[in-house]
């Protein structure tokens, strides 16, 4: 007797409906990416906030009231005063000082705070067309101890909900550090 190979009927709708399965679990993993794109974004945006704050806070109490050298970047002179206050010179150019802390200035303030500091963009001094053109959005700020800057990934389903706030210092003494809060990524 000469029996056919292949598969039956039943084994070819068992293979169907494995895959209908497959297809139900994994499609909402892959459309979720976008997401844990933005939250990724958010997370490496903090990381480079928090690093710039530290790095910024250190100098600027090594040079608190030292004459420093003109600032290639800028050509004028930095000046970080023993109150903590002034200008700290980066590579990119000059950084308002409140505090021993980079402030939370806005966009295109001259000079820059935290979101130059970062390096959140490719331009120095950031602007705001270029913080939206590079998917983010910034809300707040100013150069006064307490300021607090929002920092939003944009995309999401709500910005304001997928962000995280910098913060120079909530005192006047030296040492009080920047706050550079948890992301929240519910709008992610």
């Amino acid at each position: 007797m000469h029996r056919n190979k292949g598969f039956t009927l039943i084994e070819l709708i068992v293979v169907i409906l494995i895959l209908g399965i497959l297809a139900a679990v994994a499609l909402p993993r892959v459309v979720n990416l976008q997401s844990d794109a933005r939250i990724a974004k958010l997370n490496a945006a903090r990381g480079a906030v928090a690093a710039a704050a530290g790095m910024i806070n250190g100098a600027a109490q090594a040079r608190s009231g030292t004459t420093q050298p003109t600032c290639p970047a800028s050509g004028t002179v930095p000046n970080v005063t023993a109150a903590g206050t002034g200008t700290l010179c980066t590579q990119s150019g000059l950084i308002n000082i409140i505090n021993w802390n980079a402030t939370a200035n806005l966009p295109a303030a001259s000079p820059g705070g935290i979101v130059d500091a970062a390096g959140l963009t490719s331009t120095f001094p950031a602007t705001a067309a270029q913080l939206t053109t590079d998917g983010y959005a910034v809300t707040g700020g100013g150069t006064l101890i307490g300021s607090t800057l929002t920092i939003q990934v944009t995309g999401g389903t709500n910005a304001a909900n997928c962000s995280f706030t910098y913060t120079p210092s909530t005192g006047g003494g030296a040492g009080t550090s920047a706050t550079v809060s948890a992301v929240v990524t519910s709008g992610c």
